[in-house]
């Protein structure tokens, strides 16, 4: 990583605490701690793997990063626009209103963090190597985490209709996980 990244990386750092601390923290919701882990992984995969984006761009493990990346796209536009639309946020951001149960919500209770999954894999095979792996398991047991400490919040606000709901859906893999 060169001075212009690493200044960047550490720019954006500091947002991220500061948007976690805005956004989650300061409501005493503690599932930011996690996702703060989860962005900052994927944050540094972005920033060591960012001068491989587009070489050798046919070869199979960029094909593969492409899909995960795309993939990622995807199902954080639907997670977000079903989270918005059904949800009807109380705050603007992390407090929904209303147990949403459609859409990919039906099938699985986090999309939003399994899109963070896809990307923080996509950006992994952008430049295969050990840091990467690890980065990215980090992003993954930090999004795990980061669902297990939002469900007993969500358990809190949505009693009995959240643990209804969890029994008959997935965390982030429709019919497996």
């Amino acid at each position: 990583m060169g001075k212009v990244e690493i200044i960047i990386l550490i720019i954006l750092t500091i947002v991220i605490a500061w948007l976690s601390w805005i956004v989650s923290l300061r409501a005493k919701r503690y599932h930011g701690i996690f996702r703060f882990v989860s962005f900052e992984s994927i944050l540094i995969l972005i920033m060591l793997n960012c001068r491989a984006w587009f070489k050798n761009p046919l070869e199979w493990y960029q094909l593969i990063s492409w899909v995960l990346l795309g993939g990622s796209l995807l199902v954080a536009v639907s997670g977000f626009y079903l989270f918005y639309h059904h949800g009807k946020p109380a705050d603007g951001m992390e407090e929904t209103t209303t147990l949403i149960k459609s859409g990919l919500y039906r099938y699985i209770r986090h999309p939003l963090y399994l899109s963070l999954m896809l990307g923080g894999f996509g950006v992994m095979m952008k430049d295969l190597n050990r840091l990467s792996i690890v980065l990215a398991l980090v992003n993954l047991l930090a999004l795990y985490l980061t669902a297990r400490v939002e469900e007993k919040e969500m358990i809190k606000r949505f009693g009995k209709d959240y643990e209804a709901y969890m029994t008959g859906t997935k965390m982030f893999i429709p019919y497996m996980l």
